[in-house]
């Protein structure tokens, strides 16, 4: 029986102070069920000391799967999602960014439905669950609510959490998406997508959150939330 594998997409933009230690820690995490690890880094034309860092790091650990891909001009978060899907080569795909934010020791929370034959997609949510959560900005969280909300009417589904990072995905449904949006219209994109996917069973398990400031590197803004507004607009009805 051939070992089944997870590979994880790491976006990277201007994360040269992060990128080795997120690395490292997806290095130390032990999957359930033997399931193997690939770690698919895509570099969206940083401007800081991303690629060395990154290339420095593989270097040094050759033991390690890691494959490193690059885009010559800053195309978008989504834009390097699309490429990480396009060649990952594992059975479920997960993204893990750069940032810190998320833990992913918390991989086999989500993997575990997916393995018990229950699940093809679990998401990660930031806002159920007993884990803990770095407290940050109420208008963010409103905002965050607001937008599940949204999804959740044009989709029907009742998630608490439609933005969250860790989406795990069975690898043939997420490479079976014609996925378009560049940039953090990705969320609200592929969970619209996959909603309509007939038969799909999708589940939602609680997760850790050590959110960052502006301060910390976050990039996320409003102008991203009324993207969203109508990403999930436009692939809700269309």
């Amino acid at each position: 029986m051939d070992v089944q594998k997870l590979s994880v997409i790491v976006p990277a933009y201007n994360e040269e102070k992060t990128i080795s230690t997120i690395l490292t820690a997806l290095s130390e995490v032990k999957l359930i069920e033997g399931i193997a690890m690939e770690i698919v880094v895509v570099n969206d034309c940083s401007t800081d000391g991303t690629v060395a860092a990154t290339e420095a790091y593989i270097a040094a650990h050759p033991d390690q799967d890691i494959r490193f891909y690059q885009h010559e001009v800053n195309k978008g978060k989504g834009a390097a999602l699309h490429t990480g899907i396009k060649e990952s080569t594992g059975d479920y795909i997960v993204v893990q960014d750069a940032d810190l934010e998320y833990d992913p020791r918390q991989f086999n929370i989500l993997l575990q439905p997916i393995v018990d034959g229950f699940a093809d997609v679990v998401y990660g949510s930031r806002f159920m669950g007993g884990h803990p959560h770095r407290i940050l900005f109420f208008w963010h969280s409103i905002g965050n609510k607001f937008l599940t909300f949204l999804s959740n009417m044009f989709s029907n589904l009742n998630l608490t959490d439609m933005e969250t990072c860790y989406k795990m995905v069975r690898a043939d449904y997420i490479k079976g998406l014609r996925l378009k949006e560049n940039r953090f219209g990705f969320e609200p994109e592929v969970t619209q997508k996959l909603s309509r996917i007939p038969g799909i069973r999708i589940y939602e398990v609680g997760i850790s959150y050590y959110g960052r400031t502006y301060a910390e590197g976050k990039k996320i803004n409003w102008k991203d939330g009324l993207r969203a507004i109508y990403c999930i607009i436009r692939y809700g009805l269309f």
